[in-house]
């Protein structure tokens, strides 16, 4: 009877283990799961990926976003190096994910898309999921001998979530999944790409929302309408005293930088602000909602390949109207 149960015990650690070998077997023939690359924090203290990667970036449990992606020299996700001069046009692009481009090939980006229409112009595309504004300027400020040779520089900016903070400083969380366990766990991609489609998440939720149920308890009385008003109106407050701080710290060129923004989904107060103070801005708000076809993708509320056209349009548009670079577009 014992020596039986062993037999069955060892059977169905045996199978079980067969099983995730096909599993990962199947999810590496099919490229199911994504190739994270590798992090890197320079002696600059900027953090982006390490140089001269390649891989897939893929999303949703069917494949339903699958692109290329080409790290290049200087750590950034774009099919060129960067090579600024005084003999060139060269136009940078500085942003979060949105100017990453993970979820289209990275021959096809917005950078490439701009160029297909000004090709005297080279674009530079320095985007890393997670840079808000302070590592946006902290990158120019780090790198400013190669941005003092670019042209025009452009930077994405949501006045939500990107003025968080009044000066930069190294996100540690980010660099911890640089860690040797989290790299030896990302080596199946089978537990990357449970994890890409959420069938870990229900631990984390039930965590979460026992963590949120206690908060409740805590909570007599709810949030009024003014108070809700209050509180939205000094976090603005907040953010707009964050970006003062962050140009004062790190400089502001007003004749070569532009602001790439939604103006619907922007404060009105930071806009007033920017229009008072000479900021110049491209808004894209009005392209996205006069456009009848969809601007992003069905998972995610990232840039599908035609949002990041109208991108690259309003962008050429801008481009044409700046006198600094009215000489190689005539």
């Amino acid at each position: 009877m014992i020596h039986d149960m062993k037999k069955l015990i060892l059977k169905n650690i045996l199978y079980f283990f067969l099983i995730l070998l096909s599993l990962e077997v199947f999810v590496r023939v099919f490229h199911l799961s994504k190739d994270t690359p590798t992090r890197f924090l320079d002696n600059n203290k900027v953090e982006k990926w390490a140089p001269n990667q390649n891989g897939f970036s893929v999303t949703g449990n069917r494949r339903q976003n699958f692109s290329e992606y080409h790290i290049n020299k200087s750590g950034f996700n774009s099919y060129r190096d960067f090579t600024p001069t005084k003999d060139k046009k060269e136009v940078a692009l500085v942003g979060d994910s949105f100017i990453e481009g993970f979820h289209q090939n990275y021959y096809n980006s917005i950078g490439k898309k701009i160029e297909n229409v000004l090709p005297e112009i080279e674009v530079y595309e320095y985007g890393y999921a997670g840079y808000d504004f302070a590592d946006q300027l902290h990158l120019i400020h780090a790198y400013k001998n190669q941005f003092d040779l670019i042209d025009h520089v452009i930077l994405g900016i949501k006045f939500s979530n990107d003025l968080t903070r009044p000066e930069y400083k190294v996100i540690t969380e980010r660099l911890a999944l640089e860690s040797p366990l989290n790299k030896l766990l990302k080596k199946s991609k089978l537990l990357v790409y449970c994890k890409s489609i959420g069938i870990l998440d229900p631990p984390q939720k039930l965590v979460y929302k026992l963590t949120n149920l206690l908060k409740q308890k805590r909570e007599v009385n709810p949030i009024s309408n003014a108070e809700i008003q209050r509180i939205r109106q000094k976090k603005e407050k907040i953010y707009l005293e964050n970006f003062e701080s962050l140009i004062m710290k790190y400089g502001y060129d007003k004749k070569r930088y532009t602001l790439l923004l939604d103006a619907s989904t922007t404060s009105q107060i930071f806009l007033e602000y920017l229009e008072a103070n000479d900021y110049r801005y491209i808004d894209f708000s009005k392209q996205f909602e006069a456009s009848k076809r969809s601007t992003t993708l069905i998972y995610d509320r990232h840039w599908n390949n035609h949002g990041r056209e109208l991108i690259a349009d309003v962008i050429t548009n801008h481009l044409n109207q700046i006198d600094e670079l009215a000489s190689p577009l005539e």
